[in-house]
């Protein structure tokens, strides 16, 4: 069965910083392009981050630009997501999921191309 699961997630104070991890079990991530998203309870889910399959390509949106880093080990099976000077705003449950459109070359995607979803780890930056 193919699964993602996403760790690390927790509760931390404003400029903290966290590391996510999003691991695959049951297939290879290495023809996947993985994107972390978020959502906060009453706002839509938005895309986060972004990496290519070979890692070689990443995409971050503006709000986490210069604060949040994605990167992938193939051999472990494992994305992260490191995650400095969170704000508030950061607050949101934490998905990972994979897509395969173009053997995972591409990341500008709309999030129907993403087939696989994890289920989820909540961050908190609160004081």
């Amino acid at each position: 069965q193919l699964q993602l699961a996403e760790s690390g997630g927790g509760l931390v104070q404003p400029g903290g910083s966290l590391r996510l991890s999003c691991v695959a079990s049951g297939f290879t991530l290495d023809y996947f392009a993985i994107a972390w998203f978020r959502q906060a309870p009453g706002k839509e889910r938005e895309e986060v981050s972004c990496i290519s399959a070979d890692g070689g390509s990443t995409t971050s949106a503006d709000s986490v630009k210069g604060r949040f880093s994605v990167s992938r080990d193939n051999a472990e099976k494992t994305v992260y997501l490191q995650m400095n000077s969170l704000i508030p705003g950061d607050t949101a449950v934490y998905y990972c999921a994979a897509s395969p459109v173009d053997l995972g070359r591409r990341c500008r995607l709309p999030p129907s191309s993403f087939d696989y979803w994890g289920q989820g780890t909540q961050v908190t930056v609160s004081s």
